[in-house]
């Protein structure tokens, strides 16, 4: 059973190569995949789509990250993180020159939810990543190295590691109320929030005056400090996305793909 299934993971994978290398799809600069690894092919849906973000949930277990929204009772070894993201990544950016899309040199984020233990999972995540040098900006001594991939963490998220380190490879994700606080954005590149929390407009007709107002202040305070604005569980329709694009919203949360990507080509 076991050379079968070494076996089936090994053709999986060189499938996935071969879909990599054909992936040309035009770059969606404010897509974010929403519990990415529920699609039928994590990443890969996305990358197919144009999607510039994905969002990965991941537990700590025996010393590896297994991508899940619930913690599972036996984890399935073709569910790791490094399986299911970060070796599709490295292998799109050797074959497109240090880019994700080909012949494109669109940036591209990784969000990792922690939904455990927050310094057990984060010293996981630090040694995978710091295994695909080149692939992942990082900070080193203060100062920015590039690369294709930004990951930041969501969840349980190690803050004051993060904030007290000099040299880190991950960033930290944000929220409104860590707003003014003097946090860069090398170390906390963008805020996120429930969106119920932030306005309650259901996406129909014209949004509000008054939820125009507080939507666009936020945005306003979020870009001041070079950092950008991502909402969950917001409404999805074309007419909410425009709405929340024009308001200064950096990122659409979407869990239908190919309807986001015909809204971006339609505009």
């Amino acid at each position: 059973m076991s050379i079968l299934r070494d076996s089936l993971y090994l053709f999986l994978a060189l499938t996935a190569i071969g879909h990599l290398s054909a992936q040309s799809a035009v770059p969606v600069p404010y897509a974010h995949a929403h519990n990415d690894y529920e699609h039928d092919r994590p990443l890969l849906d996305a990358l197919d789509h144009g999607f510039t973000s994905v969002e990965a949930d991941v537990y700590a277990i025996d010393g590896e990250l297994y991508v899940y929204h619930d913690r599972p009772e036996l984890p399935d070894p073709a569910r790791t993180l490094r399986k299911l993201y970060l070796d599709p990544l490295q292998q799109l950016a050797t074959k497109n020159n240090g880019s994700i899309y080909s012949g494109k040199p669109a940036g591209f984020q990784l969000m990792i939810d922690i939904k455990n233990d927050a310094d057990a999972a984060y010293e996981l995540i630090r040694q995978q990543l710091s295994e695909y040098p080149g692939l992942f900006s990082r900070i080193e001594h203060g100062r920015e190295i590039p690369g294709p991939v930004m990951v930041f963490l969501s969840g349980n998220r190690p803050i004051r590691t993060i904030l007290e380190a000099d040299s880190h490879i991950a960033r930290l994700d944000g929220r409104p109320e860590d707003i003014g606080k003097g946090y860069p954005a090398a170390k906390m590149p963008v805020i996120s929030e429930n969106y119920g929390k932030v306005i309650h407009w259901n996406g129909e007709g014209r949004m509000p005056r008054k939820e125009r107002v507080k939507l666009r202040t936020l945005c306003k305070k979020i870009h001041r400090e070079g950092k950008q604005l991502r909402l969950w569980a917001m409404p999805a329709t074309e007419n909410a996305w425009a709405a929340y694009l024009k308001q200064g919203i950096d990122w659409i949360n979407a869990d239908d793909l190919a309807r986001l990507e015909v809204f971006y080509h339609r505009r």
